[in-house]
């Protein structure tokens, strides 16, 4: 072989391995905590120790819950003389490095947010030219996950500027879960499956049920709303490679019932659960839904399957989802303003995942059934399921 064919192989080899994402990362949904939802920018050190000591007093570490994210406005206005991404000194004073010590002592990993733009979407700067540099400082700083904003992009095309920070992150050498955030305005579900460990495939979520707030040139939409968002993507979504319906909104404000519902849902969309509320504060049916095992079983299986949706008839959303070792997971979200009285003959149902081949067969064999929130045994599908779902609550169940 001549030597330029074998300098040619070793470019093209050399230039696939810079080209990678972190493998092995985010094999199930990323859990963890994201400080935008309830803080916006008013973000600081203290804070975040909070929160941090909230993950193990609470038992969400024990749960499963890892990452600790600060969103924008965790650095200050301007680089310094040699362009490199400092902490706002009065909001995080020891620093970045520091805090990230803070959290991985406690069995913790920590992730910083910065975008694909001039500047983030509150002003602060953006890594657009810099995408090398910072990637090496957040490598110095120990980071474990980055969320990548898209304002202030210009002109730029989105899937190849993701693609030069996770090239970017790559040359820096730490392992880093890459979180795409472009909302879906680019589709990247398409093309985002070699460059993140998950992609949002919606706007700006809200604490509200079943609404639209207006933002002047954009929306932040509620739970159902981010549901019914997009068609079609759940074949896109699978381990190291998610779907992200956006950070929850369990715990800022909605009934107990709906913050159930909200929850189950994003479990059995394999949606990233990323919290979004002040942990230092939460009620005791917030912590109670968010760290009930049975529910997030059904999100971190490792079968990696996005669950779909079987029927909405009368007001009653009824969602289903395969589960390894052939079990399945079932959601019954009542929609009404009234309690709605549940009546199901399993013999008559027809319950089928073209996509992944799979197949709930009630009619051929029993399965037994758990209720998932009420933690019991439901008897098995030789009998009609039968049950009362509150208003916007959840019936969340387990086949096997």
């Amino acid at each position: 072989m001549n030597k330029p064919l074998l300098l040619l192989i070793f470019i093209i080899g050399h230039y696939s391995l810079a080209a990678q994402k972190f493998d092995k990362l985010a094999l199930t949904p990323p859990m963890g905590w994201n400080s935008w939802n309830t803080f916006e920018t008013d973000i600081n050190e203290q804070l975040v120790k909070d929160i941090a000591d909230a993950f193990v007093s609470y038992g969400l570490k024990d749960a499963g819950y890892e990452y600790i994210v600060l969103d924008d406005g965790w650095m200050a206005r301007e680089r310094d003389e040699a362009g490199n991404l400092v902490a706002d000194p009065v909001k995080f004073p020891g620093g970045m490095k520091a805090l990230a010590d803070y959290i991985h002592a406690r069995g913790l990993k920590f992730g910083l947010y910065n975008c694909a733009g001039s500047k983030t979407c509150a002003g602060y700067p953006g890594s657009r030219g810099h995408e090398y540099q910072d990637a090496r400082t957040y490598a110095s700083w120990d980071v474990d996950y980055l969320k990548y904003d898209w304002c202030n992009t210009a002109r730029l095309n989105a899937e190849g500027a993701y693609m030069t920070m996770r090239d970017a992150l790559h040359k820096a050498g730490r392992p880093v879960v890459f979180s795409i955030c472009e909302w879906g305005d680019n589709q990247s579900w398409l093309w985002g499956k070699d460059i993140g460990h998950l992609w949002r495939v919606t706007g700006d979520i809200s604490n509200c049920w079943d609404c639209e707030i207006g933002h002047g040139s954009w929306s932040s939409l509620g739970v159902w709303r981010i549901i019914n968002l997009r068609k079609g993507i759940r074949q896109y979504s699978g381990p190291g490679h998610w779907n992200d319906y956006d950070m929850m909104e369990v715990g800022n404000g909605m009934t107990d019932a709906e913050d159930r519902s909200h929850f189950a849902m994003w479990c059995m969309l394999a949606s990233p659960l990323v919290m979004g509320n002040d942990l230092r504060t939460a009620a005791a049916e917030t912590v109670k839904t968010l760290t009930n095992k049975e529910v997030i079983a059904v999100n971190q299986d490792p079968l990696g399957v996005q669950g779909f949706r079987y029927t909405d008839a009368d007001g009653l959303e009824v969602w289903a989802k395969p589960l390894d070792n052939g079990e399945w997971a079932m959601a019954f979200v009542n929609m009404n303003d009234e309690p709605y009285e549940l009546d199901l003959d399993w013999k008559k149902q027809d319950i089928s995942d073209g996509l992944n081949g799979r197949r709930l067969e009630a009619g051929k064999k029993d399965y037994h059934i758990r209720s998932l929130f009420g933690h019991k045994d439901m008897g098995t599908t030789g009998q009609p399921l039968r049950a009362v779902v509150g208003v916007h609550d959840v019936l969340m169940i387990r086949l096997k």
